[in-house]
Formats: C-alpha cells, structure tokens, sequence
C-alpha cells in the first residue's frame, strides 16, 4: 500500500467522526479550536423554492466520507449507495424505475446482509445505455442503463471514490493510491494506466473528479498539481503547481488539489487546499492569473463568475476573467457547504445538517433555503434544465425548482 492508506488507517476515527465537517487542518487543532457552525438566522426570501420530490436509496454515504452524488440523463436519475444499493429514478417524480442490491455474498460467503459485495462509492456515472460506478474495494462496473445488469466488472489497485468518466468509447477512473486508469466502455479491458507515484503521507479524504475533455484527462493532485493527461495514451502533457505546501507542521502543509475542476472555453479554473485558485490556459498549462484562496471543494462558473467556497464556508464571488473579488458572504461560515451549483441567478450550497441555501448571484445575499433532511450533505448539487436535485449523506435525494422557472 502506498502512503495514502497510512493516513486513513491513522485517522479512521476522525475522518468517520468528521466525515462531512470541514478541512482536516480542525481536526488536530484540538477541541477549543473546532469552530461550530454558524447558527442561521431567519431572512425574507426572494425567490420561491418548491421541492418538487423526495426520496432515498440505502444508507447513502454513510461514514465514508465520500461525496455520492445523482447522475442525469434523458430523464432519468441515477443513485448509488455504499451498502450496495443502484437504482435508476423517473427524475421528474422521483418514482423507483429499477433497483438492484448486491448484497449476496456476504462475509466469508456466508451471507450476511451487513458485509455487502459491492460498497458503491465513486459515482455513478451513465452516458447512452452504459451505467459506471467505482467502489471502496477497487472494483469499477459498467452496468446496462436501462435494467440494472451487470456488463462487466474491472479490478483496479485500491478504492474508486470519485465518479469514473466516459467519452469516445473509453471508461476513466482513478484510484486512492495515485493511479489513473483507461478502460473499454464496452469490455472493461484496460487500456492504459498512469501511476503518479507516492502521493504525500497526509491528504485529505477523497479525490477529485477526473474532467475529460477535447482529448485530455485533467485531473487535480494530491500534492498541489494540475496534471494534463493524453486520453489515448495516458502520457502526461502538462502539470502546473497551484500551492506551495508551505509551514510549521504536517497538516499546515496539506495541499490537495482533490478539487472539482471547471473548464469553461480554454480556461481551466482549480483550486487547492492552503493554496490558490488559479485560472490556467488548458492546452498548454501556463497561468492566466491566481490568487490566494484555499479550498477543499472547488469552484462554479457562471457566466464571467466564479463562486467559490473557501475552507472556512465563507461564500466567494470572482471575476473569470482576473480573480478579483466581487462579493463575499460570511452568513453559513463554518457550515461546511459542498462546492456550489448554479442555478439559474443563484449559487445554491448544502451544509452539514441538511439544510440548502440559495444565494443570489448579483450580490450574494441569501435568497432561499430548503431542508432536504437532518443529515450532512457534501457533493455538489445537480442541476439540469430548471430543476436541482441534491442528495446526502444518508442517501435522502431531493428535487428542487425556483418558482418561475419553466
């Protein structure tokens, strides 16, 4: 095993206990120094929010913390569970189209429902009539779209955490132990493997989604990298540091790039745990500018915005185009949001005990806020057409509309 799996099997019981409650940097800070959350205060809204449907699948995420997030396409909705549970929604009404439990086996062959076969935790992902998810075990799945079979099964090094990616007949997915791999859509056979080589001792829980794109895999690093991949080879093309991984201690020096990348033209927007948030030329690497601003969950693009989140929940409007500050907002500080969605003229986050705000995009101030449940929510929300739908860590999924929309 590499370095990765000597921080989690130190801090098990922190990552579980904290699993949807900020940077680890709060965790070894010691008890008087774990900010609590921001109590929230009542406002007027100015916009109508109807949640449209309501539902679940299994026990969500659970204590993994992972970032298990819906999939879309042609009006359906995907769902997957780490104990075992897929299942395809109707994504207008929330109606259960198909489900599958892969709770067969279960320990020592004995079949215990506790101990499930596939403990789904990177994805999923669909496109056409292909359905692909990674799990804890290392294991990804291409599953048919429409009933819920299994294609095909691919053994890889170590966990799947993030969603796998599917373009031009290729499945990418990557690995906790620094491994990017290429697989055939139709077989699961692989077709390349990039090895990052040790990745530090200490990072955060997780990795970031891989972005493909005009034939390159981008991807951000566990020591502060944006990596430019060639998609039919795997031979990188370009890395670009976006943090210095400066200070006293260990986990002062945590630099995760796990972020969500965003591409938006040719400009690739990251950013970094105790690092900055960069705007990078994507064909050939080279900053178009950065500035200070550390982050564990990245970025959303609206229009020449960017809203991001920084590591303490503090709410953040940027010019695309410079970097610079167009507005801030410290009401859900210390709330853990996920990294925005955009929706419409709003920027909507979840926070660690189930609630989802709405804020508006002209000058941050909160316009909405739904509770889906009592639980934490940490993967971005989805948005398509006029509806978002957001799911947590108990595997509650909700569908949401701004009054108003079509």
């Amino acid at each position: 095993m590499k370095s990765r799996h000597l921080f989690a099997v130190s801090l098990l019981a922190l990552v579980v206990a904290l699993a949807g409650c900020g940077p680890i940097k709060r965790m070894f800070a010691g008890k008087d120094n774990l900010q609590p959350p921001r109590e929230l205060t009542e406002f007027t809204p100015t916009v109508q929010v109807q949640e449209v449907w309501k539902t679940g699948i299994g026990d969500g995420s659970g204590r993994s913390g992972i970032r298990l997030s819906p999939a879309y396409a042609d009006g359906k909705l995907y769902v997957a569970s780490v104990d075992g549970k897929l299942a395809s929604l109707d994504a207008t009404t929330g109606k259960t189209l198909w489900q599958v439990d892969t709770r067969t086996h279960g320990w020592m062959g004995l079949g215990h429902k506790r101990y499930p076969d596939a403990l789904y935790a990177g994805g999923p992902t669909v496109a056409g009539d292909l359905l692909v998810v990674g799990t804890l075990d290392g294991h990804v799945y291409g599953v048919d779209a429409s009933t819920g079979a299994q294609r095909w099964a691919a053994q890889l090094s170590d966990e799947v955490v993030s969603p796998p990616v599917i373009d031009e007949g290729v499945v990418y997915a990557r690995t906790n132990d620094a491994r990017i791999y290429a697989l055939d859509a139709a077989t699961g056979a692989r077709k390349w493997v990039n090895d990052q080589g040790d990745v530090p001792l200490l990072s955060l829980r997780g990795n970031g989604p891989l972005l493909v794109a005009h034939g390159v895999v981008f991807y951000g690093s566990d020591d502060g990298k944006i990596v430019s991949l060639r998609s039919d080879t795997g031979s990188a093309q370009w890395q670009q540091a976006i943090t210095k991984g400066e200070g006293r201690s260990d986990i002062d020096k945590l630099n995760d790039a796990d972020d969500t990348l965003q591409l938006d033209g040719a400009s690739l927007y990251a950013t970094a745990y105790h690092g900055e948030l960069a705007s990078i030329d994507a064909p050939d690497g080279k900053i178009n500018w950065s500035r200070p601003f550390s982050s564990y969950v990245g970025v959303g693009v609206a229009g020449q915005q960017l809203i991001g989140v920084d590591e303490n929940s503090l709410v953040w409007a940027f010019d695309a185009g410079t970097g610079s500050d167009m507005w801030k907002q410290d009401a859900l500080q210390y709330r853990w949001l996920t990294a925005p969605a955009i929706q419409g003229n709003y920027a909507v986050v979840g926070d660690l005990e189930g609630y989802v705000h709405w804020l508006s995009l002209s000058d941050g101030k909160l316009a909405a806020r739904e509770r889906l449940s009592k639980d934490a929510i940490r993967a971005r929300p989805l948005v398509v057409d006029d509806m978002l739908y957001v799911e947590d860590v108990d595997g509650k999924v909700g569908a949401y509309r701004v009054a108003g929309s079509p």
